[in-house]
This record gives structure tokens, sequence and C-alpha cells, in this order.
């Protein structure tokens, strides 16, 4: 009967250290697995964060504040403006990063009336406030009478993505002398070709 006993003692003993291992190794493969799992995630996390980080440096780099130099039909040139073409001038506006401070190069000066307008891109995206600058000859069907601040307009102008064709309202409406410029931000970075607009309170002589 001992014997008996015994063996059924023995028995369960081995029994009962083969699921201990068995439940061991189990847990300690699901530990890898979760271990690996928690590693691929952190993977995605961060390629997706680089993804996105660089998509912003591609947007970023992909404004060109430069122009093509290609005037809007029916402007004319100043007959005899403060910052002549080709004097040099200090801008102290602040459209852009690295703007204000900069030492420009007078590319062209217009006379006409300058708006700062508020609009919807076309392109979709947050409504833009106060943008600075369009001119008379950039409002779609414009003739010569100037609009007053709080009138709708459309543009004719490509100075940002989603502008051109946009309805706009008329924040800010000034008859003067614009300017096209070339400038070296004072941050430093590329050179600014042909910048459209600089109105003639934003420059100081050099």
């Amino acid at each position: 009967m001992k014997k008996k006993q015994f063996t059924l003692v023995t028995f369960f003993m081995i029994i009962s250290l083969i699921l201990a291992a068995c439940s061991g190794g189990q847990s300690k493969d699901a530990s890898m697995d979760h271990s690996k799992k928690s590693g691929h995630e952190g993977m995605s996390m961060d390629k997706s964060k680089k993804a996105n980080h660089d998509g912003m440096n591609m947007d970023h780099s992909a404004m060109d504040m430069s122009g093509t130099g290609e005037l809007p039909k029916g402007i004319k040139e100043a007959k005899n403006p403060t910052f002549p073409v080709g004097s040099k001038a200090v801008v102290h506006a602040d459209h852009m990063e690295g703007m204000d401070g900069a030492e420009a190069n007078i590319a062209g000066a217009y006379d006409t009336t300058v708006y700062a307008i508020s609009y919807t891109p076309t392109t979709g995206g947050k409504k833009v406030t106060n943008h600075k600058w369009i001119v008379q000859e950039e409002i779609k069907g414009a003739g010569e009478q100037p609009y007053k601040p709080g009138d709708e307009v459309v543009v004719n102008a490509d100075h940002m993505k989603g502008m051109n064709g946009a309805k706009a309202v008329i924040d800010t409406a000034e008859h003067t002398t614009v300017y096209m410029v070339d400038y070296t931000p004072a941050t430093g970075g590329e050179k600014v070709t042909n910048h459209q607009w600089v109105t003639e309170s934003e420059l100081s002589a050099k």
C-alpha cells in the first residue's frame, strides 16, 4: 500500500514539474512576443514621427517666396519713387521670417492701391487673415475705382498656394508706391528675388 502511495506521489510530482516547465516556457515566449511587439510598435511610432517631421521640412522648403518678376496687367511704374529702381533700402516688415531688417535691392516701383486681405485658400486649410499685400491690379475684374475695407473681391494673384481665385475681404486699403524687391533674409538663407510687395512705409534709406 505504501509502495502504491509513493508511486502516486512521485507521479504527481513529475506531472507538476512538467506543467510548471511548460507554463514557464509559455510565459517566457509570451514575454518575448510582447517585447518584440512593443519594439515594432515603437519603431512604427518613430517612423511616423520622422515622416511627419520630414513632411514639415519639405513643406517649409517648398515655400519659395521668390517671384518670377511677372507683373499684373495694367500696373503702372511710379514716375518719381522715393526708392528708385537699382537703389538699396532696409526692409521694416515681417511678412515672413528674416525679412525685417534685411537689406533690399529695389527691383521695381509701382503706383497703385495696395490691400491687406483675409481669405480662405482654394486648396483648403485655415483662413488667412490680414495678408500683406495684393494690389489693385491683382483683383479680378477691378477697374480704377479703389475698394474699401469690408468689400468682397476675388483674388487674381498666386503669391501663396491657394490664393489665386480665392474670395477675399478687404481689411485695409491705401494708395501708395509699392516695390518689388530682392533681399537676403536677415536670419540667413537663400536670396529672395522679385518679392511682391513691400510698401513705401515699410522701407527706409540704407
